[in-house]
């Protein structure tokens, strides 16, 4: 299978490479940074009207915080970059930004 070249084609091909499925649905976790707690929190709603189950997290070492939200979705990469774009549009305006995904393999 081919990707693009980049982060996200990056990770999706290092996901093929260790096995995981590609014609079965993932838990795909998305991450917005954002300034603070309160962001996070009206952030979290917002998303959670969009269809993401989403929680709220504080680095320990940073005291960063990030709006995490996870989606059963397959692993396309056009449909990850237009999530991001969407997540990224969604949190500007309340001085986020959408900060890459992941996926837990079972």
């Amino acid at each position: 299978m081919k990707f693009p070249n980049d982060a996200d084609g990056d990770a999706l091909q290092s996901l093929y490479k260790d096995g995981v499925n590609f014609k079965k649905p993932q838990s795909v976790e998305f991450f917005v940074a954002v300034p603070d707690q309160t962001t996070g929190e009206k952030l979290s709603q917002v998303l959670k009207g969009e269809g993401f189950n989403c929680f709220l997290e504080q680095d320990d070492e940073t005291d960063e915080w990030a709006c995490c939200c996870s989606k059963r979705m397959l692993l396309n990469y056009n449909e990850l970059i237009n999530i991001q774009k969407k997540l990224d549009n969604i949190s500007k305006p309340l001085g986020g930004y959408s900060d890459g995904w992941g996926v837990f393999v079972d």
